[in-house]
């Protein structure tokens, strides 16, 4: 097997980026243009234990009661 030369590898890279801005579910932690660490760090947590549909609504409840880490 032979790893793919790093052209091939940054052309995949570029296709992968594409396909997902195009089909990447738009989800309360994946806000376009903002990236809050404390929003994704949250969700990483709360999705440890269950599936995004259950984490949604408690993600949205959550966040207005405590929307900063401070």
């Amino acid at each position: 097997m032979t790893r793919p030369t790093k052209p091939n590898a940054r052309a995949l890279g570029r296709k992968l980026l594409a396909w997902f801005r195009a089909e990447g579910r738009g989800l309360p932690w994946r806000t376009r243009g903002r990236r809050d660490p404390y929003r994704v760090w949250l969700s990483e947590i709360m999705l440890q234990q269950t599936t995004v549909a259950a984490v949604a609504p408690y993600y949205e409840r959550f966040l207005k009661r405590w929307p900063t880490v401070a």
